[in-house]
């Protein structure tokens, strides 16, 4: 039986190495609120980011104003939510999860700092019924 020629596999590796980072891309969320996080002195970076699920409350952007109107708005990942929508969101980020991750899953309130407090206190209280008791306010260091 003659040997395989196996000179060409380096080249063919690196090819499809070379093609999978080019069509991967990270995920990130296209803001569609604007938010100008209140800035505080007593704050400390996370850790693990991976655990981290991150939930945007600011006024819409410019370009969604004229059909949302210009009062804070939720955004869950790239679309805008309702507090009930809340729920079932944080059960979705859950399950995505592994399940030695998912008692150490955060949630990190990005709020504006004109946002009044009432939306704030619904999103609080939405997570505290779909059981997601461990969260973190972003805001950004004082100078």
């Amino acid at each position: 039986m003659p040997e395989l020629n196996t000179s060409s596999l380096p080249d063919l590796i690196f090819t499809v190495l070379f093609f999978f980072m080019m069509v991967t891309s990270m995920r990130e969320v296209t803001m569609k609120v604007e938010i100008a996080t209140p800035k505080g002195t007593e704050i400390t970076k996370l850790e693990k980011k991976s655990l981290v699920t991150n939930i945007y409350v600011g006024k819409p952007n410019k370009e969604y104003r004229a059909q949302l109107g210009s009062e804070s708005r939720i955004q869950l990942n790239d679309a805008f939510a309702e507090v009930g929508h809340i729920h079932e969101y944080v059960k979705q980020e859950r399950d995505g999860m592994q399940e030695r991750d998912k008692p150490f899953m955060r949630i990190a309130l990005k709020v504006d700092e004109n946002t009044q407090m009432g939306l704030v206190t619904d999103v609080k209280m939405a997570l505290r019924e779909a059981w997601a008791l461990n969260l973190t306010y972003v805001g950004g260091k004082r100078e």
